[in-house]
């Protein structure tokens, strides 16, 4: 077995397993060791920049368009670079995870696009790290392959239309502990970046096409700055011409609503758009007026359709903005997947046709279906709006006008605190959790595709409930005693569901690691921080 090249400073410090050498090259730990170098101090800045606003946010401030950005806004005259090969008509897009088998199944899924998703839908083992693009990478060179423990093969289908891959690298936030540069661990984001384009970018240039990427959880302008300089960079270093890469940024923080202009100025030249990403939008609408109460608790997290106007005013904004600068619209994801009960296959795709008809008539290009067997409901949708039309970036909707205090508008949602609420948060954070510490990051769960934003929205819904003392629809008040019994009995509940199987899960981690997140004095920023010092 060979081991890890040798690059100064740099030490691989997960295992080593035939077939790394592939991805763990030189030339991609020459590349993450220039990045960490280069960018890892304003990486920081960045996040203590979050935690700043937070601060001001909880002593009374708020949210708003920045004056000083009121000149990007106002200037007509700038637009995004125009759509890349690949990136023209995205009227559905796949999510996923990267393992051998969704990768084959999302490459037959006939979606226009595949989000290759290293970020919610992923669990950063450290063998999911190196797969990921190792799967790509296969993938690509047309050598994927995969044969279940049962005996089934599965491989990629001559007769359909490969859909672009997107890369989705994990957030900001998040560390790499299993390379370190210098004695420090490295971001989590530059190191599926890095991996995913030494490995797979020049393969995509040879293909007509280019290394394609979903940037996610950003909260400001600045950190599309910092991803675009890491563009710069990192086709400089690998011989890529400038502007190859191309981004679409996930707006699913409540800060990024109002800076969605700025974020494509300062990506244009690899800007391939935005996309609502409405699960960790309505956590970070939570998280970010967490303290406030009144105004800023949400009802039940099913009451929060994205009909309610807070959520409306987001998405319309969004068309606007990005028609307005010649970037793709992409919708948010509809986590419904096939039933074998015909009732509830027959709701869930009812309930596809239903979300896809409402993003397709406000103007968006495309959207997100979380299981191959939606992509055709998704794709009948788009087709009967678009016709033979690509996109429909001429449909700049400029008859919305999005006041900050339509975006703020949360106190308008109808809905109640229930008791059936609160204990599905924490049924379906505790069995989101359980199968993210086994290193499986897409979920079903009660008939839904689930992913890290579940979970976050689940112990978040319940951290706020608890600590500004919200009373249930039956007159109960949210406590740390009576989160704790409904723990109790949720998880006695799983475990009769689950039977033998139960016995060989992480359920005793997921439960306190789901009430350290959802009842502790202090908020923990993002649950997945103390999930992965639990991680091997």
């Amino acid at each position: 077995m060979s081991s890890a090249p040798h690059v100064p400073g740099v030490e691989v410090r997960g295992e080593w397993r035939d077939g790394y050498e592939q991805v763990l090259t030189t030339e991609s730990l020459e590349l993450i060791a220039r990045l960490h170098r280069e960018f890892e101090p304003r990486r920081q800045e960045r996040l203590r920049a979050r935690q700043e606003r937070l601060r001001d946010l909880a002593a009374g401030g708020t949210l708003g368009f920045l004056p000083e950005t009121a000149h990007i806004r106002a200037d007509d005259s700038w637009r995004v670079a125009d759509p890349a090969p690949g990136l023209v008509d995205r009227r559905v897009e796949m999510t996923g995870p990267t393992d051998r088998k969704m990768t084959i199944n999302a490459l037959n899924s006939g979606a226009r696009c595949w989000l290759a998703d290293q970020e919610d839908a992923n669990s950063p083992l450290w063998e999911n790290v190196v797969n990921g693009p190792l799967n790509l990478m296969d993938s690509i060179d047309g050598t994927l392959q995969f044969t279940s423990p049962e005996g089934k093969e599965y491989r990629v289908r001559d007769d359909v239309q490969l859909p672009t891959i997107i890369v989705r690298p994990r957030g900001w936030h998040l560390p790499e502990k299993h390379i370190t540069v210098d004695g420090e661990q490295t971001s989590g984001s530059l190191v599926d970046f890095a991996l995913y384009l030494a490995s797979c970018g020049r393969k995509q240039v040879d293909r007509g096409q280019g290394p394609y990427f979903y940037l996610p959880k950003m909260e400001s302008h600045l950190e599309a700055r910092l991803w675009n300089d890491v563009f710069v960079l990192a086709q400089e270093h690998l011989g890529i011409p400038r502007g190859t890469i191309r981004a679409t940024c996930l707006i699913e923080t409540y800060p990024a609503a109002f800076e969605m202009e700025e974020i494509l100025f300062e990506l244009r030249e690899h800007s391939a758009g935005l996309n609502a990403g409405r699960w960790d939008y309505m956590f970070s609408v939570i998280k970010t007026f967490r303290t406030r109460g009144g105004d800023f608790t949400l009802p039940d997290r099913n009451s929060v359709t994205m009909t309610v106007p807070f959520m409306r005013a987001y998405t319309e904004l969004l068309v606007r903005t990005c028609h307005k600068r010649g970037a793709h619209a992409i919708g948010g994801m509809s986590a419904f997947i096939p039933s074998k009960d015909p009732a509830k296959n027959e709701f869930a795709f009812n309930k596809i046709t239903e979300d896809k008809t409402r993003e397709a008539n406000d103007g968006f290009d495309g959207s997100w279906v979380a299981h191959p067997g939606m992509v055709a409901t998704a794709m009948d949708v788009f087709d009967k709006v678009l016709g033979d039309k690509p996109n429909q970036l001429d449909k700049k909707r400029e008859d919305v006008r999005v006041a900050a205090e339509q975006l703020l508008d949360v106190r308008s949602t109808p809905g109640e605190v229930t008791e059936a609420g609160l204990r599905a948060n924490v049924s379906v954070g505790i069995q989101y959790l359980e199968s993210w510490l086994r290193g499986q990051g897409a979920a079903g769960i009660n008939g839904l595709m689930e992913d890290a934003a579940t979970a976050e929205i689940s112990r978040s819904q319940v951290w706020q409930w608890l600590h500004n003392d919200v009373q249930l629809s039956n007159g109960e008040t949210v406590t740390r005693e009576l989160v704790e019994r409904l723990t109790d009995e949720e998880m006695q509940a799983i475990e009769q569901a689950r039977g033998e199987a139960f016995a060989s899960g992480r359920w005793d981690d997921a439960r306190a690691l789901f009430l350290e997140t959802a009842v502790a004095d202090e908020y923990q920023d993002f649950l997945t921080l103390p999930a992965y010092e639990r991680m091997p």
